[in-house]
């Protein structure tokens, strides 16, 4: 399939022959959602474990007499209410690492720029600016018609221009090619790519 390029003006910079392999693919929701609940999953931290009354380093003996001491009965020192004693309740470590597929990856990036590919892809020439001003390339975003939640991939790295005058602006995120992921380009209202970017996707997609 092919699509218009532009620059960051909006004008028109030429075409470009997107790969029916990697945009082309007919987008299925439960492939999306295995992946992007794969996504969310990983990232998730756990509680830092503690140490509950058998795992500390205390002694097993019991301390004291069972009667006559006027005092409750106690069995050692490892219990909750002494100080150095195991935690009681404490935090437990959880695992929330899940696999799946590296084919099932691949096709869920697949169907993810295919979607956008349909409705909400753009394809820049470059994405230099003649200064870096957040001012200046809200000004150009805004001529482009590129509103809301907008996610821009370049290729093996981001344009520093590019990079710091985004920094400030509002639904504007930027991610290096490598970066492209299934959740951050389906939570955004549109797709920039550069051709660049597309070299890239499309080797990663199809190696």
């Amino acid at each position: 399939m092919k699509i218009e390029v532009k620059n960051l003006d909006g004008e028109p910079a030429g075409e470009l022959e997107l790969s029916d392999a990697v945009f082309g693919v007919e987008p299925r929701a439960d492939i999306l959602h295995r992946v992007v609940s794969w996504q969310l999953w990983n990232r998730r931290a756990t509680a830092r474990p503690t140490r509950e009354r058998s795992d500390v380093a205390r002694t097993g003996k019991k301390f004291g007499r069972q009667k006559g001491s006027g005092g409750a009965r106690h069995g050692d020192r490892a219990a909750p209410i002494f100080i150095g004693g195991g935690k009681a309740h404490g935090a437990r470590k959880r695992d929330f690492q899940i696999s799946l597929n590296k084919k099932v990856r691949a096709l869920g990036l697949r169907m993810a720029l295919s979607s956008k590919a349909r409705d909400g892809l753009v394809v820049l020439d470059t994405l230099d600016l003649p200064e870096a001003r957040t001012r200046t390339l809200s000004d150009k975003l805004g001529a482009a018609g590129l509103k809301g939640k907008v996610l821009v991939i370049d290729g093996d790295a981001v344009n520093d221009g590019f990079r710091r005058a985004a920094r400030n602006l509002p639904g504007i995120n930027v991610l290096p090619a490598v970066g492209a992921n299934v959740y951050d380009i389906l939570k955004h209202d549109t797709l920039v790519l550069t051709r660049d970017a597309v070299a890239k996707l499309e080797a990663r997609c199809n190696g």
